[in-house]
């Protein structure tokens, strides 16, 4: 077991439950400014930084985000990404993702085969990953050709999850998109999911507030993915919030995942 997911495993067996924040360079004014939130989670208490995005990040724009938020926190750094663009040699590790419940199969299987020389190469840790976009599902499901699974059909989401699992993933992500109106997914589904596989899952999409975190986490999350809600500007007061629900949440929780 490499670095990263040996430090998410002993992580998650410590805390019970964790928080991942996403930083999206495009969704901020600059990239000081991203590279500024990037920070401030980790000193607020984030467990690991997600930097990536659906559309338009990569290359040099990627490299320095990645680099300067590196040089500023003692936490993994992960990268998210959107397409085979989306990869850092300064990064400690990505999400190697499939996304099952996509129409295209350049997403299911088509980018993982371009990415993986890359990710080889450069020796980037791939954490295994079975991606599933739930409704509304946002610009990840409008550039992933999502055929997203609805927010009433929990048995669907925890179908998918067993097939990821079954197929050797490493992690789930079930994901409602980048701030969805209607909020994350219902507590309901994520139980469906938590109960249906043991690998470590994770949500992502709509969480802005400790109620919704605390909720999911006792549903069965094991790791909250927050994006849009570090971007009002109150990077420290709203992750610390946020980690301290998601951590007092999962206090005590003793998971037994097979990986």
């Amino acid at each position: 077991m490499k670095k990263v997911e040996k430090y998410l495993l002993e992580s998650l067996d410590k805390k019970g439950a964790l928080l991942a924040a996403l930083i999206d360079p495009l969704d901020y004014p600059s990239l000081e400014t991203a590279i500024k939130s990037g920070a401030a989670a980790a000193k607020a208490g984030a467990d690991y930084i997600l930097v990536g995005g659906s559309v338009g990040v990569g290359g040099e724009l990627l490299d320095t985000v990645v680099k300067e938020i590196k040089s500023q926190i003692s936490i993994p750094l992960v990268l998210f990404p959107g397409n085979v663009t989306t990869v850092s040699k300064y990064a400690d590790a990505l999400y190697f993702m499939s996304m099952l419940n996509s129409r295209n199969p350049y997403w299911i299987s088509g980018a993982q085969v371009l990415a993986a020389p890359t990710v080889r190469s450069l020796g980037i840790e791939a954490l295994s990953l079975g991606y599933i976009v739930c409704e509304p599902g946002g610009t990840v499901g409008w550039v992933g050709d999502a055929n997203l699974i609805p927010r009433s059909k929990p048995s669907l989401a925890a179908a998918s999850a067993m097939a990821a699992q079954l197929m050797g993933s490493h992690f789930v992500l079930s994901d409602s998109g980048s701030n969805p109106q209607n909020g994350p997914i219902p507590p309901e589904m994520a139980k469906a999911v938590a109960s249906s596989i043991s690998i470590p899952y994770i949500i992502g999409g709509g969480v802005r507030t400790p109620a919704q975190a605390k909720t999911l986490v006792k549903a069965g999350a094991d790791i909250l993915q927050v994006g849009t809600a570090l971007e009002s500007g109150t990077v420290l007061k709203t992750v610390s919030s946020l980690a301290n629900a998601i951590h007092a949440a999962g206090k005590g929780r003793k998971k037994k995942f097979s990986i």
